[in-house]
């Protein structure tokens, strides 16, 4: 009996004993320490301040976590074998990084990187390694971090290197995944990147990479994952097809001039946009039959898409667009079951679209983008640029109209040298939207075409010799068509603008719904403007309209002026504005929990919200002059058959300032007019409030924006967040990405309109956030699976 009653009290002795024997060894927990201090004390470590057991024990949070295992010959110690720190600093600074650190984005002045790599190499027996967002700056100390011999993943993204990558990475041969997306380094991808045999991720993302693409590459057999993209990598693309195990190929936006190598049949996703791939699309890209993704577009390929190609048995996304196909697709040509997004705009191709791509539009759950072609249906190129290719009489055709518009050139280039840039201003007395010209120096502009349906491209084009080139490619942006409607036109497409086809009224004036003889669906805004509302002033607000092209906006795709008074009062100008029709209607009207059919998910919602804080980002930094008040609310949000998100409305509030001033000074006289200047600072603003309402739901009207003020210092408890934050936010989010939410929408309402973030912090915010819950999503997963 004494033996049983002792035994407990044994094993509890020997497990205590076990524990207190398998620590980390002190050295190793000097070097966290000591690593502690060298990032300036992170918010990610607080919890080491007050932590006074051993390292390994600590809990883990989404910014921080140790993994320790015993260490081999030993039976009494443990070692760091996992580390992971990601740090709060997402922004990265506007403009050019020259090195030094930078307040609120580096870490300071007294950190040395050469310092910070010594001392991490001495945690020898780490296997994974994590260092994200913590301001890291500086140049990686070559013949140091291959010390780190046992690593199998390294991740430095989101931080501040620049220069080479030291080559003795390439001697960390357990290496199996490697990550440095976003940061600045330049100079050439090492070339001895194949004796990491059993690399099988290597991402490269927004760096500052030049030179060939690294041919060692090509013998990594075990690599999946491939990511160069957002670099100036040049030259030719070479032969991939060893890589049998290689799913995803990233390199968009680079400067590839060659033409489309082979590719191995093993690949899902294929992302080879904004580059310069010439020649046309091998037929091998027929035998892919894992791929699901293709992105081709803003290339140089030529020759006429394989028909087999839009049959592969996985494909759902088939992105053309701008480049220079051309010929007839069959007209039999079959469209795989999964075919969900088709884009061939912008190119030269002729005849009639296929069945399975009739319509340019919609066609049931396909999407199917064919304006700026050559084909026999609306919204296609001018006459001049859809000539036929081939034969005597159309070249020498062809040469009297080059040697015509020689002459046109050169009396123009006199024209332009004693006139100066007065003929940028001009607009075609067709439509304002024809009016597309651009400096060729002035690089941030979005590249625009001219879209009228003149026969003749215009003067201000072909004002200089220099801006020929130009021209092309500015007919390969996919800007999309903008023209003027006849009034008689749109009360066709309205039914005579009969209430069935009447979608609501706010402060921006009446929608309606309408259907243009081609079948496409459009609606239809009516701003009642001023008579005083120049001409001039109109078509200056609606060609800066037209130039806008981004995923994320709107399409605009013409207008009508309309004097008569017929439907309003003689003495007021109607503006009528036509953009595409979105199916799925508001954003605001998937966020009730009253509609469960359509009610979107936190993921989900995170992915619209990145979508328009894009979309208002371009608007604010992308164009000239910049929009900084951009009627942001989640009405004017809108959903396509994707649940793609694009802002409506963009634009309209300078129109309409101007006519409220146009009014005040009519009744107030010029010296009582308040006019305010809209500031980037509303637009954050009012973001901040579609971030509430992402996370809390619509609010009636008759709570409104003081409901949101008065309840969100509910936000920072857990107790608080349950009783207000929407129950699905609450229960597809995770703690860290809400956190993060919750945070951006804070700083966008509470601070004063200068301490406001500006949209590229919102937007950083929001994708860290999208990280966060990604990781989340996976490992919930993985914890199901298993």
């Amino acid at each position: 009996m004494a033996h049983s009653k002792a035994f407990p009290l044994l094993l509890l002795s020997c497990l205590l004993f076990l524990h207190n024997t398998h620590q980390l060894q002190n050295s190793q927990t000097q070097v966290l320490y000591q690593l502690r201090k060298h990032l300036e004390f992170p918010k990610a470590l607080e919890s080491w301040g007050t932590y006074y057991g051993d390292l390994c024990q600590i809990p883990s949070t989404p910014h921080m976590s140790i993994s320790c295992e015993e260490e081999q010959g030993s039976s009494n110690s443990v070692v760091v074998t996992e580390l992971k720190v990601m740090g709060d600093k997402l922004s990265k600074p506007a403009g050019t990084f020259y090195g030094s650190s930078l307040q609120n984005h580096t870490l300071s002045k007294a950190f040395l990187i050469d310092s910070f790599v010594t001392t991490l190499t001495r945690l020898t027996t780490l296997k994974a390694l994590t260092l994200v967002s913590l301001g890291i700056f500086g140049e990686l100390p070559a013949g140091k971090i291959h010390r780190l011999y046992s690593l199998e993943s390294l991740d430095l993204s989101s931080n501040y290197l620049f220069g080479s990558v030291p080559p003795d990475v390439t001697r960390l041969v357990r290496l199996q995944s490697l990550t440095l997306d976003g940061n600045y380094f330049n100079g050439s991808v090492p070339d001895a990147l194949d004796s990491l045999t059993g690399l099988t991720v290597l991402s490269l993302k927004n760096n500052r990479f030049s030179g060939t693409f690294p041919s060692s590459v090509c013998r990594i057999v075990k690599l999946t994952n491939l990511a160069l993209s957002h670099n100036e990598v040049s030259g030719e693309l070479p032969d991939l097809s060893m890589l049998d195990h290689l799913h995803m190929l990233d390199l968009r936006e680079n400067r590839f001039d060659s033409e489309l190598p082979l590719l191995p049949k093993s690949l899902v996703t294929v992302l080879l946009s904004k580059n310069s791939f010439s020649g046309e699309v091998p037929g091998g890209f027929d035998g892919l039959s894992q791929l699901q993704h293709l992105d081709l577009s803003f290339n140089r390929l030529t020759g006429t898409p394989s028909r087999f190609l839009f049959s592969l048995p996985n494909v759902s996304y088939l992105d053309l667009a701008s480049n220079e196909l051309s010929g007839k697709l069959p007209s039999d040509m079959t469209c795989g079951g999964k075919l969900g997004f088709v884009d061939l705009s912008d190119n030269r191709l002729t005849g009639t679209p296929p069945s399975c791509l009739a319509g340019g539009g919609s066609s049931g759950e396909r999407v199917v983008k064919l304006g700026g072609n050559c084909l026999s249906i609306h919204d296609q190129h001018q006459e001049l640029l859809c000539e036929e290719e081939g034969g005597t009489k159309g070249r020498e055709l062809r040469g009297r109209k080059i040697g015509t518009l020689v002459a046109v050139i050169s009396g123009a280039v006199l024209v332009l040298v004693l006139f100066g840039f007065g003929l940028v201003m001009l607009c075609t007395k067709r439509s304002c939207c024809g009016s597309k010209e651009k400096s060729v120096q002035q690089t941030r502009l979005k590249a625009v075409t001219d879209n009228t349906h003149n026969t003749s491209l215009s003067s201000q084009v072909l004002a200089s010799a220099r801006l020929i080139s130009q021209t092309t490619k500015l007919n390969a942006q996919g800007v999309p068509s903008c023209r003027s409607f006849s009034f008689e036109e749109l009360k066709e497409a309205t039914d005579d603008f009969s209430s069935s086809r009447f979608l609501g009224e706010g402060s921006l004036g009446k929608l309606y719904r309408g259907t243009l003889e081609n079948g496409s669906s459009v609606a239809i805004r009516c701003l009642v403007l001023s008579r005083k509302f120049s001409n001039q002033s109109i078509r200056g607000h609606l060609d800066w309209m037209s130039k806008l092209n981004h995923p994320h906006l709107l399409s605009f795709l013409g207008h009508c002026t309309q004097t008569s008074g017929e439907y309003y009062e003689p003495s007021a100008t109607i503006l009528y504005l036509v953009y595409e029709y979105m199916p799925k209607g508001t954003y605001r009207a998937h966020l009730s929990e009253c509609c469960s059919d359509k009610i979107l998910t936190w993921p989900d919602r995170l992915a619209i919200l990145i979508e328009i804080a894009k979309a208002v980002h371009f608007l604010h930094t992308g164009v000239i002059p910049g929009s900084f008040n951009n009627q942001l609310k989640t009405n004017n949000i809108l959903l396509d058959e994707h649940k793609i998100a694009k802002l409506s409305d963009y634009g309209v509030s300078a129109i309409l300032e101007e006519n409220e001033k146009l009014l005040e000074t009519k009744s107030e006289g010029h010296n009582k007019t308040k006019y305010n200047v809209a500031k980037k600072e509303d637009d954050v603003y009012n973001f901040g409030f579609i971030l509430l309402e992402s996370l809390v739901g619509p609010l009636p009207i008759t709570k409104g924006e003081a409901f949101l003020l008065n309840e969100m210092t509910s936000f920072g408890s857990q107790d608080g967040r349950q009783k207000i934050v929407n129950p699905t936010v609450l229960t597809t989010s995770s703690q860290e990405s809400l956190a993060i939410a919750i945070s951006i929408a804070n700083k966008c309402v509470l601070l004063e309109p200068s301490a406001r973030p500006s949209f590229e912090d919102v937007l950083w915010n929001l994708q860290y956030a999208a990280q966060m819950q990604s990781a989340a999503d996976a490992e919930r997963k993985s914890d199901t699976s298993s």
